[in-house]
């Protein structure tokens, strides 16, 4: 993969080699031209790293001094007592990126007391397959526009970026954060009609997966749309406008949307 201009000789550290943490770095690691760091509570998690080319840190101050780029991975509760522990280290053209859910760019301004700039980022979990879909708050009147690009560009290379004011924050959580969660749900239960109807479960489970596959290409193709797709299958008097009656009959469309809007709610 060629690396971006904005990252060319860029320190990368990540702080929290969990799940996603690991799949950040894992996706960078095919960039030629950045250097990258990890530190974990538990070194052991750093190994699989270390084989693709990260560097593991022993320290949180040890790794804040050496990043330009610095992801913080670990759990919210977490934030504040990291970033205290990094503050002596950071230097002034030091981006922190916060992949922590309902930590606010004030709280990690307050916690880095201004001394550097913050970006905050909502990932989803397909980004462990390098597939993800990240929102980016690049607020901070002190992140330079050659950082922005650098932001962007970091996690470009690990789905799709999209750069939204952090009040809309919310509505792409609840709306994409929790999405994979909408989708498997539905998987599951047409997996569940799959073994009703005498296919193994694993076949089941292989026959669903594709079809979410194959049917996630067509509605990415240009010029396609959700309803479009779903009128071509739906022929007159036939199976399939059928079943999506009942569907319609049930509300599932209605439920889908008040599930969506009940998680905005609660973000």
């Amino acid at each position: 993969m060629t690396t971006p201009v904005s990252l060319e000789g860029k320190n990368i550290g990540c702080i929290g080699c969990g799940n996603m943490g690991s799949a950040i770095l894992n996706g960078l690691s095919q960039l030629a031209e950045v250097h990258l760091f990890g530190y974990n509570r538990t070194r052991s998690r750093l190994a699989p790293l270390e084989e693709k080319g990260v560097t593991a840190v022993d320290s949180i101050p040890a790794i804040a001094g050496l990043s330009d780029l610095l992801i913080i991975g670990v759990k919210p509760y977490l934030v504040k007592q990291v970033l205290t522990e990094a503050l002596p280290a950071l230097r002034p053209q030091t981006v922190i990126l916060s992949i922590a859910a309902g930590i606010s760019l004030a709280d990690l301004k307050s916690n880095v007391q201004n001394h550097c700039a913050v970006v905050r980022v909502m990932p989803n979990t397909p980004a462990l397959v390098n597939a993800g879909s990240f929102a980016l708050a690049l607020d901070d009147p002190a992140l330079c526009s050659a950082d922005q690009q650098a932001c962007i560009d970091l996690f470009s290379s690990l789905g799709q970026v999209l750069v939204l004011p952090e009040e809309k924050f919310p509505a792409f959580t609840a709306l994409i954060g929790c999405g994979p969660a909408y989708v498997f749900h539905f998987m599951d239960a047409l997996a569940e009609a799959g073994v009703t109807l005498g296919f193994t479960r694993q076949e089941a489970l292989e026959l669903v997966t594709q079809l979410t596959l194959g049917s996630a290409k067509l509605a990415a193709l240009p010029g396609s749309h959700p309803a479009l797709l779903r009128e071509q299958v739906c022929s007159p008097a036939g199976v399939t406008i059928e079943a999506m009656n009942h569907l319609d009959r049930t509300a599932v469309r209605g439920h889908l949307i008040d599930a969506v809007l009940s998680a905005y709610r609660k973000s």
